[in-house]
Order: C-alpha cells, then sequence, then structure tokens
C-alpha cells in the first residue's frame, strides 16, 4: 500500500510538483490493475476511495466531472476514467501509463487462462469449475440489464426504446450498431423536441457529490493546467497521431498477412466494436457474438460464454473478453500452423486487445477538453440518453442467450439443467437479495460446480 501522498491541501495548477510525482502515480496505477476486480462499479468505487477520500490528488467534483465525461463515451469508462485523471495529472505520458496499466496485468492472466482453457479445459477439475460459473455470468448479465435499466430508463419513452431494442435484436437479429444509430437518431430528435423525456441525471455509481473530504491538489477551484485546455492544434495534432498509428497497425497487417486474413478481420472488427460499445462491456457483447460466432467463427457460443465467465474472475474492465475471443480465434485459425497453436493465440490476444482500446485513449487525450466543455448541454447528451435505453433492451437480449446455451446446451429438444437453473437462482439471490459482488458470486458458483463435478457427477455425466 502507497503512503499518503504529500502536499495534501496545496492548491496548484501543477500536482506533480506537490508531490505527486510519475513515479508515485506509476505504482498506484499498477497496483490498481491488480486489485480492479468488481466491474465498472467496482472499479469506479476504488478510484473515489484512493483518489478523492484517502490520497486527495483531486475532490470530489473533479472526479465527477471526469466520470461524467466518460459516461458520454463509448468503451470501457473506468479504463477511461483512469486514463483521463492521469492525463490530468501528467499529461498524455500520465494519461498513457494510467490507461494500460489499467489493463496489461488483466491481459496477460487472460491469455494464461485461454491457453489453459484451451489445452486442459475437457480435465473435471476445470470442467467443473466452468459448469458452475455460466449460470452465474447469466444472472450477473441479468442484474447488469436491471442496473442500468433503474438507472437509465427514466420516462416512458426510454421504456419504450429499450423494449423496441430487444425485439430488434431478439426477434429480427438487427445488427446492433444498427440499433445504436436508430436510438441515437431518436435521441437527437427527440432532444430536440421532448426535451424532458431525455434529462439524465448523469451517473456517480455511489459517489455522492455533497460529501467532503477537505482539500485536494487538484481542487475544485484549481486551474487546469495548460495541457487540458482545448486548443484546436493541439487537437487535431491528436486525431492526426490516432489516425496513424491505426492505419500504420492495420497496413502492417494487411500487407505482411493479406486483407483475408484473420489478424487483419480481428483488426478491422475490434475497431469497429470500440466504436458502438455504448453502455459498457455488456451492451456491445452481442456485437462481438454476433461477429466472433455467427459472421467468422472465431469461437463457439459455448466458447464465448466461457469466455465471459474467465473475463468476471479477472480484474480490469470486462471488455478484456475480446482478449479470449482474440487467443481462441487465433487458435482456431491456426494461421502459423498446427504446431504454432500458442503463438497464434497471443498474437490474436494482442491484436484483439490493441484495437479494442486504441480508441479509448484517443477520446481522452484528444477529445476531453471539447467534451467536457459540452456535456451539460441537452443536444449532446439527448441521443447518448437514447442509445442507453436501447443498451438495457440488447442486454437482456444476451442474458435470454446465455440462459438458453447454459439451460439446453442440446437445444430445446435436449435436457434441460435443472442444476444450472438452481446454480443460477441462487447467484440471482445472492445479488440482489444478500447484495453479494461479482466475484464472491463466482467464487461461490465455482466452488459449487466443482463440488457437483466431484461428487455428483465424477464421471462427468
Amino acid at each position: 500500500m502507497l503512503g499518503e501522498s504529500s502536499g495534501g491541501g496545496i492548491r496548484t495548477a501543477s500536482p506533480q510538483r506537490a508531490g505527486v510525482g510519475l513515479g508515485e502515480a506509476f505504482r498506484f496505477w499498477l497496483k490498481l490493475g491488480f486489485i480492479s476486480f468488481g466491474g465498472p462499479a467496482g472499479q469506479i468505487s476504488v478510484m473515489h476511495q484512493e483518489l478523492v477520500e484517502r490520497r486527495r490528488w483531486l475532490s470530489e467534483h473533479r472526479f465527477l466531472h471526469a466520470l461524467n465525461y466518460t459516461m458520454l463515451l463509448p468503451g470501457p469508462e473506468a479504463q477511461q476514467l483512469a486514463t483521463y485523471i492521469g492525463w490530468l495529472m501528467h499529461g498524455t505520458l500520465g494519461g498513457i501509463i494510467a490507461g494500460a496499466l489499467f489493463i496489461l496485468p488483466s491481459l496477460f492472466i487472460l491469455i494464461a487462462l485461454a491457453w489453459i482453457y484451451l489445452a486442459f479445459g475437457q480435465v473435471p477439475v476445470v470442467a467443473g469449475i466452468l459448469y458452475g460459473i455460466k449460470p452465474a455470468v447469466t444472472a450477473i448479465v441479468l442484474f447488469a440489464a436491471y442496473r442500468i435499466g433503474s438507472r437509465a430508463l427514466k420516462s416512458s419513452l426510454l421504456w419504450a426504446i429499450s423494449a423496441a431494442a430487444f425485439v430488434a435484436i431478439f426477434a429480427f437479429q438487427v445488427p446492433f450498431p444498427y440499433i445504436v444509430l436508430g436510438a441515437g437518431l431518436i435521441g437527437l430528435v427527440g432532444g430536440r423536441l421532448a426535451p424532458e423525456k431525455f434529462a439524465s441525471g448523469g451517473a456517480n455509481h455511489g459517489a455522492s457529490s455533497s460529501s467532503s473530504f477537505g482539500s485536494a491538489l487538484i481542487d475544485d477551484d484549481t486551474p487546469l493546467p495548460a495541457h487540458a485546455r482545448f486548443s484546436r492544434s493541439r487537437f487535431a495534432l491528436y486525431i492526426v497521431a490516432g489516425l496513424f498509428i491505426w492505419l500504420t497497425a492495420m497496413a502492417g497487417l494487411a500487407g505482411y498477412f493479406g486483407l483475408a486474413a484473420t489478424l487483419t478481420q480481428m483488426g478491422w472488427f475490434f475497431t469497429k466494436a470500440a466504436l458502438v460499445t455504448f453502455g459498457g462491456a455488456y451492451a456491445v457483447l452481442p456485437y462481438v457474438y454476433q461477429g466472433g460466432v455467427e459472421h467468422y467463427e472465431w469461437l463457439t457460443a459455448t466458447q464465448m460464454i466461457d469466455g465471459l465467465a474467465l473475463g468476471e474472475t479477472t480484474p480490469g474492465p470486462l471488455i478484456m473478453v475480446v482478449t479470449f475471443i482474440g487467443f481462441v480465434g487465433g487458435w482456431t485459425k491456426a494461421f502459423f500452423g498446427t504446431d504454432s497453436l500458442l503463438l497464434a493465440g497471443f498474437a490474436g490476444a494482442i491484436v484483439a486487445t490493441f484495437f479494442t482500446f486504441l480508441p479509448s485513449f484517443l477520446f481522452i487525450l484528444a477529445g476531453g477538453p471539447l467534451v467536457e466543455a459540452t456535456r451539460h448541454d441537452i443536444k449532446f447528451t439527448a441521443p447518448l440518453t437514447g442509445i442507453t435505453a436501447a443498451v438495457v433492451g440488447v442486454i437482456l437480449n444476451l442474458a435470454l442467450f446465455f440462459a438458453y446455451h447454459v439451460l439446453w446446451p442440446d437445444g430445446l429438444a435436449g435436457r434441460f439443467e435443472w442444476l444450472s437453473a438452481l446454480l443460477g437462482v441462487g447467484a440471482i439471490i445472492a445479488l440482489v437479495g444478500l447484495k453479494w459482488g461479482i466475484i464472491p458470486v463466482i467464487g461461490a458458483s465455482a466452488a459449487a460446480g466443482l463440488a457437483l463435478q466431484l461428487f455428483v457427477f465424477p464421471a462427468g455425466g
């Protein structure tokens, strides 16, 4: 545990001179990368406790100001919040360090778990753990739809958008990007005609804006450092740099492997996925499923559920499930030959992760000062409110999809997994009734699945 930051209570536009050096910040962000369990709400809560309450690196108002900005963007809000705070304190390098260390531990942990899963997934102990985790994941996704819906659906119109999105993707298999576009257009028009229907109270994830923890290094009235003030030339420079990095990476993949190669297709697909992740990881999972399972056939539906289960048990944003998808896709396609499956999986994981998170860094480093200045304007927030409403319906569809594959693994004509159903009900009770966190629910479900594997059907039946 790092010591208390020196210089508490000093108001300055240059926090690093007040005792928060880049080295100390590096150690904190590295630590955060290993302890950021519990999904976005848990990760944001940890950052609030450490940065606002204990270390006093920034004030409550500044923290919520940054959080509300990241809520408006596609991509993982907790990782973007870490990037934002790192950027606010130490400029571009600070933002890159904070955002990268938030995901690197999870990247290597998931690569290791994916290898174990593919190489030893049929081992009874591993199979039993996965058997218990799958219904828990279904319950967690259903609970996510409830949490987001209770916060986002504040009017009958938003409820209608959510229901329409559910019907569109469930009954008509409308691709997720079209649902996002339609909901955004409804919000754009509705924000002008009936702005009260699209009013959003923001999201503070449990952090009370009225609470006070004393003065902070970056306080409410601390002026912005020079790098955080909007500049047209700096904005253009970041956009050009981001596009150059993306184009260079894509050109490298296309030039070396070819346009139709698996790695090139992964780069393009996960770039698109990164740009439609309004509403967090649960919202983009249906799109990733449509592409990874149905279109490209990088993995099966069962493997997709298993990957989400593993993603729930590791630190970092849940969207890190793309690392698992990339690894399994590389392993399955064996584009380096059957003797190099591990290398192919590693390459797929790196490509999927890189192209998923590159836009998140660009959004913060380029657009922070610009979007922050307009976040209270209904013309900008109404389309995103509409998208968030649609996301609720999409997540509900995802929960039903998972439930179908968990409870009827052989199709509706096959057997019903009543033990999985009981585990799922128990997980819901633990989440809703007992207020358990995600990690305890996953742990208890894994233990129950292992016990069933060892004592109820030890032969695998």
